[in-house]
């Protein structure tokens, strides 16, 4: 019997939520590319679509986003909670931590009740930026500020963050590398997803079990790495060294290189288009933008025969700290934009669900006896 290690190229499910094709660096959601998306939808909207299966009517659309405005706050029991963790927890410790306690607040605990499915997405959209944003005042010893129900869910997430109301653009395009992270086909943290809510566990369990499987090395923090890649470097001049010295030792050059897209991914194109229009904004020291397009430009030349190219990781990070997003909230902001991916598969697998129970070859041995203590060597 032949073993699948880590069901590489084993399709698990049937999915109409998004497609892939590697070759050509199409990434579309619900069918509709992703660049167009971007230009024209925002975040909430795009998680209606990815979990309802269609674009919400205006009534709908603005039922939705009350819904979600109304969850922005949270229990004072949370905070409470958030205070009492050690300052240097990780926020994606955190998070995971947190997010099984939202389900004490929801009267709807069906797993195969549609009734859940709502009020969970709603719940979990409105309460995971908050507390991300608590978490990181508390660890700085700062007061937690409070949601501003007037602003835009990205505006409203960066307020909350930084203290300070961000211009409208910054929340635009915050909001727009939301829904750029929202979805991906099956992955390690969506397939996580999915086999837990197989087992009819709520919503809440599944993304928080999403959350661990994102908090891995081998699957999120990419960008963080990346930033701290590039800000490490002192001298635009040493980067082809730099690159070439990580060549010969077989190291993987991070935010270069994914398991399905073999072009440039169509998130990389989209990302940086929207960085060089938050330079523009900002008008700020852009050195680590000169050192990414640098780097680029040399890791391309380099790897151009391997057909290695950006993958969305290599630019969001120096996006996400011209915003004031600290590198360690990079995979938490990552792990808040794909509730709704997360969410819409546990809802589309629950339809046939079938409990995930894999099978294994064994390979220890046979009729060995117990041994005492004093006779153990």
């Amino acid at each position: 019997m032949k073993v699948y290690a880590g069901l590489a190229g084993i399709p698990v499910v049937k999915s109409s939520i998004s497609y892939i094709d590697g070759q050509k660096g199409i990434l579309e959601y619900r069918g509709i590319p992703i660049q167009e998306l971007v230009e024209s939808s925002n975040f909430l909207e795009v998680s209606y679509l990815l979990v309802f299966g269609k674009l919400p009517s205006q009534t709908e659309y603005d039922q939705f986003l009350c819904d979600v405005k109304n969850n922005l706050d949270v229990d004072s029991s949370i905070i409470n909670f958030l205070k009492d963790i050690p300052k240097d927890t990780h926020p994606m410790k955190v998070l995971q931590s947190v997010i099984p306690i939202f389900s004490a607040f929801d009267e709807n605990k069906d797993v195969l009740d549609e009734k859940h499915h709502y009020s969970a997405l709603v719940k979990l959209l409105g309460q995971t930026p908050t507390v991300l944003a608590a978490w990181k005042r508390i660890s700085e010893g700062k007061d937690v500020i409070h949601p501003d129900f007037r602003l835009s869910y990205g505006e409203n997430f960066l307020y909350m963050l930084r203290g300070e109301r961000p211009d409208k653009v910054e929340g635009e395009i915050f909001d727009k590398c939301l829904i750029l992270h929202a979805e991906h086909t099956i992955n390690a943290s969506t397939f996580t997803a999915i086999v837990v809510v197989s087992t009819l566990a709520d919503f809440y369990s599944c993304v928080s079990s999403a959350a661990g499987s994102l908090s891995g090395r081998l699957h999120g923090g990419a960008n963080e790495r990346v930033y701290r890649m590039l800000s490490q470097i002192e001298n635009i001049e040493d980067i082809p060294e730099i690159i070439d010295e990580k060549l010969s030792k077989k190291e993987r050059i991070m935010g270069f290189g994914h398991r399905v897209y073999k072009t440039y991914d169509p998130r990389a194109v989209i990302i940086k288009g929207l960085l060089e229009r938050l330079i523009s904004l900002k008008g700020e020291d852009i050195s680590l933008y000169q050192k990414a397009k640098e780097f680029e430009k040399v890791a391309l030349d380099r790897l151009k025969e391997k057909k290695i190219y950006p993958n969305i990781d290599f630019y969001s990070g120096v996006l996400y700290n011209l915003l004031g997003i600290p590198p360690e909230f990079y995979t938490p902001v990552f792990a808040m934009a794909r509730i709704s991916g997360w969410i819409a598969h546990c809802k589309e697998y629950l339809k046939e669900n079938k409990l995930f129970r894999p099978t294994q070859i064994y390979d220890g041995g046979h009729n060995i006896h117990y041994v005492p203590p004093e006779k153990r060597k």
